[in-house]
């Protein structure tokens, strides 16, 4: 049987590639991304909101690799990555949110455009252009979520098609710019320190233990610096 395939742009890619595969639970995904638990199912399964005198039921900004239970891909950890930006640091509505990824997506004719590098360009001005016409916003508060937005995007790696390959989390304020990276082909998909190749989960659990920085670094090769980016890391709110 053929493999199962979707649509991005004029591109097509197996439902088979590692990226798309379940591989987060919500809990994972939102503690490598830094997001609230409660928002990131939201934005994964929808939710339910008091409508006049009933209930009314806002639908999700995220299609899981797996449901139920949800379980998020590397893709959709790229989607959930580029949502905190719009979504967490500048309190954009679901609703004004939804209707402008609609918009950008039959306008350039992208499925999935929150996983495309178009957000750079095109995909994010008209998402973005959208948004603003929605709630109104001043030209200069778009101005402010399209910086923010774009530095979001740059802690995202695509491969030669256009697909994302790397994403290098947020990780609190430390001396390099990119000092942990999650890559679907490195430890499981899990945080690890950039191009080092150790969790990051392994180093602040060996310091939990009482063991020694210098220890760690020496067992790993790793610099005290390291060793502090994991752990600023992993115990990052």
């Amino acid at each position: 049987m053929p493999t199962a395939q979707f649509l991005i742009g004029a591109r097509t890619m197996p439902k088979t590639d590692i990226r798309d595969q379940p591989a987060y639970t919500l809990a994972e995904a939102a503690r490598y991304l830094k997001v609230a638990p409660a928002t990131l199912r939201s934005w994964v399964i929808g939710r339910t909101y008091p409508k006049g005198s009933g209930l009314a039921h806002a639908s999700a900004l995220i299609d899981p690799a797996h449901n139920p239970p949800p379980t998020l891909s590397f893709w959709n950890l790229i989607e959930a990555h580029v949502l905190r930006s719009l979504r967490t640091d500048h309190g954009v509505s679901m609703d004004a949110l939804r209707k402008s990824i609609k918009y950008a997506q039959h306008t350039l004719k992208i499925d999935r455009l929150l996983l495309r590098t178009e957000l750079r360009t095109d995909g994010g001005r008209l998402l973005l252009e959208r948004y603003g016409e929605l709630i109104e916003l001043s030209a200069s508060g778009q101005m402010a979520i399209r910086r923010t937005f774009n530095e979001h995007l740059a802690r995202v790696d695509w491969d030669e098609w256009q697909f994302p390959v790397r994403l290098y989390p947020f990780a609190g304020v430390t001396q390099r710019d990119r000092p942990v990276s999650i890559d679907p082909q490195v430890a499981f998909g899990r945080p690890t320190l950039n191009g080092k190749g150790v969790t990051t989960a392994t180093i602040a659990s060996r310091i939990d233990a009482g063991e020694l920085v210098a220890d760690i670094a020496d067992d790993y090769d790793l610099t005290e610096q390291d060793i502090e980016e994991a752990v600023l890391y992993e115990r990052a709110a």
